[in-house]
């Protein structure tokens, strides 16, 4: 099923500012995007929800700086007249680096509702994308991800 253009739009937006978030290492800006009971799994398997979201990422902020976030989305689908699935590649730049880092490679899953307030997010997963024993696929993501890096 494929989503409205008002949909699609509101998906990556969302998904953008989450990004944004994530690499200014802003924990509340990151938590206010999800619904009142919205859930995030970490690339450690780390869960949150609701307002765990934001006490949880805050000392991660706090303590070290993090690596910022390089996407490309590749789908976004509807699942319903006011809900979306978006999905992306991302690859991640160390801090202080120009490079990414292959270890860091992942998914992103973000399942988006529109409610009485408008759009939010209601589970964000991402998962690590280490194609055990296939260094192929390993290169060829970092490699769609450096083109989108580096604007190529």
């Amino acid at each position: 099923m494929t989503p409205s253009a008002d949909a699609q739009d509101a998906a990556r937006d969302l998904y953008e500012r989450l990004l944004t978030a994530w690499n200014r290492r802003d924990a509340a800006a990151f938590a206010d995007l999800f619904a009142a009971d919205g859930a995030m799994i970490g690339f450690d398997g780390s869960q949150a929800t609701g307002p765990e979201i934001h006490d949880h990422l805050d000392p991660i902020f706090q303590d070290h700086p993090t690596a910022a976030y390089v996407a490309k989305v590749r789908e976004v689908r509807s699942i319903g007249p006011d809900a979306v699935v978006l999905r992306a590649i991302v690859g991640m730049v160390p801090p202080g680096q120009d490079e990414l880092n292959p270890a860091t490679n992942a998914l992103h899953s973000l399942v988006a509702e529109r409610g009485a307030e408008g759009w939010s997010i209601v589970l964000f997963q991402n998962t690590p994308a280490q194609y055990h024993g296939r260094p192929d696929l390993v290169e060829s993501h970092t490699e769609e991800i450096e083109r989108v890096r580096t604007g190529g």
